[in-house]
């Protein structure tokens, strides 16, 4: 039976970037709000994702540039007598995520949140004859690793229920997750040992960043990918550019190659690649461990009461996001609202903040801008990095869009010649005959720090002419934007 003294005006599902947030905006606006989280707060972004890699990253990136630039730079630096403590690469790591954990539960604390450990089921949602209904029970599940629990079963009410569960990582059907052999991207941020050689299927972003860690350290980094270039969903021209860098680096890349079988041997996997054209070309490679990095479903198991009856689609709950100009997130059933990866992509933490935002002011009634999603920036941070808002050249074509290109390379460009990070370019598509900004697309160090200038320009309808007259501060990374809108326009100055 529901507590009638544990009544909620709304019940967040989910601690993550979505989640807490949207747990917070509300109870800024003055509604009663608890959060019910079944691991640890912060969700995947906090714990698993965003955060905990961006730490491995930059060791990577400090180890690498030691050994590559050091005699440039003047510093006698042996890699054979460099000592990588790796419990302490590790450790350093899941050190931020405890401190994040502490801020959100801070947070909770001081906007009167009510955190609620244990794992949610939604019994009903709003009907004629009361308010929604959750069940929560203590928390088990093949991800969980949380300490707290429900002291024991309840039953909650709410006005309003907001799903942001998240994501889990998708495995292989033939070959599913070991923790051990074969990994997925949680296993790959905690492994006690660093493997000699792994195997990464898949180069999106999660695939790449890992590869990129691990051979940084000096593992044999083999990277498969189904189509024919590494980062399928960036403009063909950074995926080319990227391919030959990571390449450089030492990383084995083979495009238009599926995993054909996967068997376990004494000392890890035995993995036959085949060719995506012709099946008759097989290879056999050998390796400490398989990362599987194809991508991300859902996470909904146990969520729902089969007799609710919600609407799915792909493996995602379905809302009117996809179908309203000014969507709520409600999803078919009454008084249920979700946001963030759960609903399908764009699979991005700072989309589901701004979801969750949307969602709750919209709920108070306030008629707010929501979300562009004509202007969501995507990120990959490996080194150099990638960053990317709007169209690719690949949509624009496919649309009968006019257009120009504008491209500004970093290789005599003087701050990265300064940092030693010539690797790279910017690319600026721009509609004709007006020059209206469609998208940016950048390969280079730090690349996700000065893609936001693009973001501001395409949410305020700017053209290439508002960023040629911007003045960019000298000597700077982000001065190779101004180069890209200058060549959109012919009058480009330094190439």
């Amino acid at each position: 039976m529901a507590d009638p003294t544990k009544h909620y005006d709304l019940i967040v599902i989910g601690s993550g970037p979505g989640g807490y947030v949207g747990a917070i905006r509300a109870a800024q606006m003055g509604m009663k709000v608890a959060c019910i989280e079944r691991d640890k707060l912060g969700g995947v972004c906090l714990n698993w994702g965003c955060i905990p890699t961006k730490a491995l990253l930059h060791n990577a990136e400090l180890y690498s540039e030691a050994i590559t630039h050091g005699a440039t730079w003047g510093f006698d630096v042996d890699a054979s007598k460099v000592k990588v403590q790796w419990d302490k690469v590790i450790g350093r790591s899941r050190g931020v995520t405890a401190k994040l954990n502490g801020g959100i539960q801070f947070l909770f604390k001081k906007n009167k949140i009510d955190h609620i450990a244990g794992h949610a089921k939604i019994i009903s949602g709003k009907t004629a004859a009361g308010p929604c209904q959750v069940q929560v029970s203590k928390a088990e599940g093949a991800y969980y690793t949380g300490s707290g629990a429900a002291s024991a079963e309840q039953t909650l009410t709410a006005d309003r229920i907001l799903v942001a569960t998240g994501a889990a990582p998708r495995e292989l059907p033939f070959a599913p997750r070991d923790g051990k052999v074969v990994i997925s991207s949680y296993d790959a941020m905690t492994l006690e040992k660093r493997p000699d050689s792994m195997l990464v299927i898949g180069s999106g972003a999660i695939g790449m960043e890992f590869a990129y860690f691990y051979n940084a350290f000096g593992t044999k980094v083999t990277v498969v990918e189904m189509v024919d270039r590494i980062f399928p969903v960036e403009d063909d021209d950074i995926s080319a550019a990227a391919q030959k860098i990571f390449a450089s680096q030492g990383m084995a890349i083979k495009t238009g190659t599926t995993v054909g079988a996967l068997e376990k041997t004494a000392k890890g996997a035995k993995v036959t690649l085949v060719d995506v054209k012709d099946a008759n070309r097989k290879e056999v490679v050998e390796v400490d461990c398989v990362l599987v990095a194809i991508g991300v479903q859902g996470r909904m198991d146990g969520l729902f009461d089969a007799t609710l009856g919600i609407r799915t689609d792909k493996g995602h709950i379905w809302t009117d996001y996809r179908d309203k100009a000014k969507p709520t997130y409600q999803t078919s059933v009454p008084g249920i609202y979700a946001i963030g990866d759960i609903i399908g992509p764009p699979w991005l933490a700072h989309v589901a903040s701004e979801e969750a935002v949307a969602c709750v002011e919209r709920m108070k009634g306030h008629d707010v801008p929501g979300v562009n999603y004509a202007a969501i920036p995507g990120c990959t941070y490996c080194n150099p990095q990638i960053a990317s808002v709007g169209m690719t050249e690949r949509e624009a074509k496919a649309k009968g869009i006019k257009y120009r290109v504008g491209k500004a390379t970093f290789k005599a460009h003087g701050k990265a010649l300064a940092v030693e990070a010539t690797d790279g370019l910017v690319k600026l598509i721009t509609k004709e005959p007006y020059g209206e900004i469609l998208g940016c697309h950048i390969l280079g160090q730090n690349a996700s720090e000065y893609i936001g200038e693009i973001c501001v320009a395409i949410a305020m309808e700017g053209l290439a002419e508002d960023l040629i007259h911007t003045v960019h501060a000298h000597p700077t990374m982000h001065e190779a934007i101004h180069e890209a809108a200058l060549a959109t326009e012919g009058r480009m100055i330094h190439g």
